[in-house]
């Protein structure tokens, strides 16, 4: 699973960037409900999945069929670790520990271990049959998280996390550092609630008095980005101190460069802009002393640096720390992980986005997709890149590039099943106006129509992206004479704003003067483009 990037997004359907997948320009999380735990008893009343721990005759099945599943999978082992905040080298801890547990040749790459799924290692029955079957359940969750499929690997970590605490109690180190890194994988999914109870749970392990261990550090910084994510700023400040002072006390400059970073993007997050850059310019000031000059993570901190001078009207200041970024990402440091200098490159795309420099914005995009290229478990942050440019390209009128690129990263979403995902939505919506923008009306209304469907379900009825997608809808179905249809979408829009923004409020005014026109022109032969999709053309 790639490293967590969590940012800032603008998620208007009708204007502005389009939320993707892995990579998040901006910090607007869609919520996610949290899995159940695979190794709940079945009963008629549920449906949850089991796997059968307390069944010797299962256990053997659940094995093979695990291992049959990493074989027809690319091995988590044939491309980096998962990042964790904990890590030794280029593997993680949990990485190690599996092969611990596990007896050491059962955690392989599945393409060493066998080329014949059906050869299973012979393990006697008890704890370490137990502990293997855990090794099994996290190999296979690294497996579909390489492939993109965050849905069942975390699952697939749910059940290896029941095992391990099942075999090895609530009060184990190891128990506690799974715990970790699970929460790490909610964190990548957005579901927080989940996480921050994982990472509580390992944080009450971990904790040992003063000094900290690098254990609590670790799970402190994690619980800050958590917080972070949820919008308890102050609360995330607290975590990333006392972490921040763990990794001063061991030592660990390079973490704590990393922490600063966290510390600023909480301040920002305050408008706390001092504070903010003070955090940055230590955290670089660090890397640039650990790390070079030139290594990405000064990159990063520079980007930073842009963002925040951008947002106090610092233009000048801004493009310059751009520029010094881009230095840097243009021509890497041999061996980083080609993921984060795509990254980097989308996050100085926004920033050129928001000075209106749209040219440049696409151009960095583009070279952010060449970047990932065909990598495999990229495909629904490749999609999310392709939607943003086709974003790029409504913004500059060019609309039949818009409706080629939304069109393309909605068939990669389609394929690796994220069609119920917001996401999926929002970029739905987006297509929804290219289409109406080459009069392809019909297509249109499908792909509204099929956003509404996903948007209700994912931020309800009442959301403003859902409205926006309702309203885009009656636009639609007036070019189409659909009328009537298209007033009672229009009343209910404006119900909800009245109810949400008061009547004065601008956005109200314009539903309610195209619901007025539209009532007005309704039962009369229209021969003319309807004033419903005029407001469509010009949004």
């Amino acid at each position: 699973m790639p490293e967590l990037l969590i940012e800032h997004p603008t998620s208007n359907p009708n204007s502005g960037n389009i939320p993707n997948g892995n990579y998040l320009p901006h910090k607007d999380l869609f919520g996610y409900s949290s899995p159940r735990s695979p190794l709940s008893t079945h009963s008629p009343e549920s449906d949850s999945m089991d796997l059968g721990v307390d069944s010797p005759g299962a256990l053997d099945t659940s094995i093979e069929q695990l291992y049959h599943n990493v074989c027809e999978m690319q091995s988590s082992d044939q491309s980096p670790s998962r990042f964790s905040y904990l890590s030794y080298g280029h593997e993680s801890r949990i990485d190690s520990e599996l092969r611990f547990l596990a007896g050491g040749d059962f955690m392989k790459p599945a393409g060493d271990v066998t080329k014949e799924p059906g050869v299973i290692p012979n393990m006697d029955e008890g704890q370490k049959h137990s502990l293997a079957k855990f090794a099994g359940c996290m190999q296979l969750g690294d497996a579909y998280a390489m492939l993109g499929n965050i849905e069942n690997s975390t699952l697939c970590y749910t059940a290896g996390l029941e095992i391990q605490r099942q075999v090895l109690g609530e009060t184990d180190a190891r128990f506690g550092e799974t715990c970790r890194y699970v929460a790490e994988a909610h964190v990548q999914a957005m579901r927080f609630d989940e996480a921050k109870r994982l990472c509580q749970m390992a944080l009450d392990i971990h904790k040992s008095g003063s000094p900290a261990s690098l254990e609590e550090a670790a799970d402190r910084r994690l619980m800050g980005l958590i917080c972070d994510s949820m919008g308890d700023y102050e609360t995330a400040l607290e975590h990333y101190v006392l972490a921040s002072m763990a990794m001063s006390a061991g030592g660990h400059d390079a973490d704590v460069a990393a922490i600063d970073v966290c510390i600023g993007d909480a301040y920002l997050a305050l408008a706390r802009y001092d504070e903010a850059i003070f955090s940055y310019q230590k955290a670089l000031n660090l890397f640039k002393s650990t790390k070079g000059e030139n290594h990405p993570s000064s990159a990063s901190v520079f980007v930073r640096l842009a963002d925040v001078n951008n947002k106090i009207g610092k233009f000048r200041e801004s493009k310059s720390y751009c520029e010094n970024a881009l230095r840097i990402y243009v021509k890497p440091v041999p061996g980083f992980p080609k993921e984060e200098i795509a990254s980097g490159l989308i996050e100085v795309s926004t920033i050129y986005e928001s000075m209106k420099d749209l040219d440049q914005a696409l151009n960095l995009l583009k070279k952010a997709l060449k970047v990932y290229g065909k990598a495999p478990g990229q495909s629904s942050t490749v999609a999310g890149i392709e939607a943003q440019i086709g974003v790029l390209y409504y913004m500059m009128g060019r609309y039949s590039k818009s409706y080629n690129s939304l069109k393309a990263a909605v068939a990669k979403l389609r394929v690796i099943g994220e069609k119920k995902s917001a996401l999926f939505g929002v970029a739905l919506n987006q297509m929804g106006l290219a289409c109406v923008q080459i009069n392809s009306i019909n297509e249109a209304a499908d792909l509204f129509e099929e956003a509404r469907g996903i948007l209700e379900t994912e931020y309800g009825p009442h959301h403003p992206d859902t409205l926006g997608v309702y309203s885009n809808l009656a636009g639609t179905y007036d070019a189409m004479g659909r009328w009537n249809d298209a007033i009672e979408i229009l009343e209910y829009v404006v119900g909800m704003r009245e109810e949400k923004l008061g009547t004065a409020n601008p956005d109200v005014e314009d539903e309610k003067r195209r619901l007025a026109e539209l009532l007005d022109d309704v039962g009369r032969n229209r021969n003319k483009k309807s004033l419903s999709l005029e407001y469509l053309l010009d949004a």
